[in-house]
């Protein structure tokens, strides 16, 4: 057997809580204590003693019903040991969190330390494009996310200008920021890949936005005429 073939697709030590193997495959260093909140179905592997439980009752009625895909839901992990996520292939992004907040659209959530607090919360200066208001997924405190891209994610600094993206491409992007829409009347056939109006979402302030190469992030952030 090959065994120098098989050592390098071996996952390194890193000695921290969140890191990524290969850009698609999540490590995470459970600690007895240091519960984490991750999509349901995400496992792909793990060593040591770790436990897998449903969501508590009350994120399942808050931030639980932000995270669409397989199943919709979050399972709570515990244990301690080396825990590996992955979500059908997506690129794998890490975030620390020092006394933060990071709004997310939720289907792009992987995992999160438990000890954050998740919360569903109403995007301000969007609200009239939708009859009932838009929502979504803010993760607030000290601890560590992994959010997962459908492609290579880019970043961008809102800081530099303004800065517009399209809603289906968006993955997170810094709480704080002002925000507005852009209605692209003249270009709608051209701009995005739905049938009516173009709308962009504007970014403006002291932060960043993070988007995907896809426009698939599921149907919790939607603008519509």
């Amino acid at each position: 057997m090959d065994l120098q073939t098989l050592n390098e697709h071996r996952p390194a030590a890193t000695g921290v809580r969140m890191s990524v193997h290969s850009s698609k495959t999540l490590k995470v260093t459970m600690v007895t204590g240091q519960d984490l909140y991750a999509k349901a179905g995400s496992m792909i592997a793990y060593d040591g003693y770790v436990q897998f439980e449903g969501a508590p009752a009350g994120l399942r009625r808050t931030a639980e019903e932000m995270v669409t895909g397989e199943g919709g839901r979050l399972m709570l992990c515990r244990g301690d040991g080396d825990l590996y996520l992955a979500d059908y292939g997506g690129e794998v992004l890490v975030v620390h969190l020092n006394d933060e907040a990071l709004s997310v659209n939720g289907p792009t959530l992987l995992a999160c330390d438990a000890s954050l607090q998740l919360t569903i919360e109403p995007v301000k200066g969007l609200a009239k494009l939708s009859g009932s208001g838009l929502t979504n997924l803010v993760i607030r405190g000290t601890g560590w996310v992994a959010l997962v891209s459908r492609g290579m994610p880019i970043s961008l600094d809102c800081a530099e200008r303004d800065t517009y993206v399209d809603p289906d491409a968006l993955i997170a992007w810094t709480d704080g920021l002002d925000m507005k829409a852009r209605r692209t009347i003249k270009a709608s056939a051209l701009i995005g890949r739905g049938s009516g109006e173009a709308f962009q979402v504007g970014f403006r302030g002291q932060g960043f936005v993070v988007v995907q190469p896809s426009e698939d992030t599921g149907d919790r952030f939607k603008i519509r005429g």
